[in-house]
């Protein structure tokens, strides 16, 4: 039986989300997210496969996005997945501080 991941599903789909709209590398994400590259190139493979899957599986008919609908969901999951990644660093550095103002 797997061990338990200590990322939150939610965290992992952002870090898909992130990597796949920024255009940067799985590296350089994965070292702002304080995630092993490995890992996050796992979860990125895993959704690609997810995404797959479900495109194999025919959406109801009048279920579909417009070419609009896709672009605007595109850029607010990037806009979440930037703002994830912004909330992740801040916590970072408030608790550096709280470290080092309690020395």
């Amino acid at each position: 039986m797997p061990r338990p991941s200590k990322y939150s599903e939610d965290f992992r789909r952002d870090a898909v989300e992130l990597v796949r709209s920024s255009g940067r590398t799985i590296r350089d994400v994965g070292r702002e997210l304080g995630v092993n590259h490995e890992t996050l190139r796992n979860w990125v493979a895993a959704a690609k496969r997810a995404d797959e899957q479900r495109a194999g599986v025919g959406r109801p008919a009048g279920d579909e996005l417009s070419g609009a609908e896709r672009d605007e969901l595109r850029r607010l999951r990037k806009t979440v997945a930037e703002l994830e990644l912004e909330k992740e660093i801040l916590r970072k550095a408030a608790a550096c501080f709280a470290r080092e103002m309690g020395h």
